[in-house]
């Protein structure tokens, strides 16, 4: 789009001392022509451009303007890279790295360095980069998305009206309006298959504010004491905090879990093997162990 041009070019002049019109043709992928006729709208707006030819020649700001009017800092340009740099782990185009050459626009200062890592992709970058695209483009053409989805309570066909692309909790999710529960869900990308855009328009509606929440299953029904060994602690201290870890009379680490369902509860407490011990309800502690028998039962000899 052309605005953006305009911007991408405004940015360029206000970190460069100078810069040729063949360069800027070359970066927004245009003709020189059409970089001429950029500059004149820029001229028009009021952004005093000096044009120099010849050998050495090329456009700039006038002197004076361009240190009041500067839009960001080089320290505050180089934050903006990090994250596109960030976002370029989970894209299969080179989209935000196109960006990023535009608005650093070949100036050292202003390039990131390499001491801060961030990488957003799953294991398999193929499972989420291709399907948030896909999901992209329909959050910003307000369309319908359908996909099979896997979860613990089993297989399920979706049609939802989506709304926010979310990365937390290590993972990437899509937020949006399900048609089935007619109701705001979140699904985890990994989890769908099958994902297409169907075309159909969303609903008008007004759309609450999405409010993240670390311990969803702190909200459910059940509650149980659990003991852990100390070689697990570092995971409990990862996934809940520090403040999550209490200690019984012996010294030994006994938390206060509460959770949405039992089979989900038992599920992550056998993700510890046996570093882990429910210790109440007695009724959970009859119900895992009638769990843990069934499971041997499939590796008898």
């Amino acid at each position: 789009m052309k605005i953006d041009r305009l911007v991408g070019i405004l940015s360029v002049l206000l970190q460069r001392e100078k810069v040729t019109v063949r360069e800027l043709a070359e970066l927004y992928e245009v003709s020189e022509r059409t970089v001429y006729r950029d500059i004149d709208t820029l001229g028009m707006a009021g952004v005093p451009i000096v044009s120099e030819r010849g050998n050495g020649g090329g456009v700039s700001i006038m002197e004076g303007y361009k240190i009041d009017k500067t839009l960001l800092s080089s320290k505050e340009i180089r934050a903006v890279l990090e994250g596109l740099r960030s976002l370029d782990s989970v894209s299969n185009t080179n989209n935000y790295s196109r960006l990023m050459e535009k608005l650093s626009a070949g100036s050292s200062a202003c390039i990131p360095s390499s001491n801060m890592i961030i990488d957003l992709s799953s294991w398999d970058k193929s499972a989420v980069a291709d399907k948030i695209e896909i999901i992209k483009n329909a959050i910003e053409n307000k369309v319908k998305i359908s996909f099979g989805y896997h979860s613990p309570n089993g297989d399920s066909y979706r049609i939802i009206e989506p709304y926010h692309l979310i990365y937390q909790w290590s993972s990437w999710y899509v937020w949006g309006f399900c048609t089935d529960k007619q109701d705001y869900r979140m699904f985890k990308l990994t989890r769908m298959t099958d994902l297409k855009n169907i075309g159909e328009k969303c609903e008008e509606r007004e759309i609450p504010t999405y409010v993240p929440d670390k311990l969803l299953h702190t909200k459910g029904g059940i509650t149980a004491v659990v003991r852990f060994d100390d070689p697990v602690k570092w995971r409990i201290i990862d996934e809940f905090g520090i403040d999550f870890i209490k200690y019984n009379k012996n010294g030994e680490i006994e938390v206060t879990f509460t959770w949405s369902d039992v089979p989900s509860f038992f599920r992550y407490i056998l993700t510890f093997g046996d570093n882990a011990e429910i210790i109440s309800p007695e009724e959970y502690r009859e119900q895992f162990a009638e769990l843990l028998k069934n499971i041997s039962k499939k590796y008898e000899i």
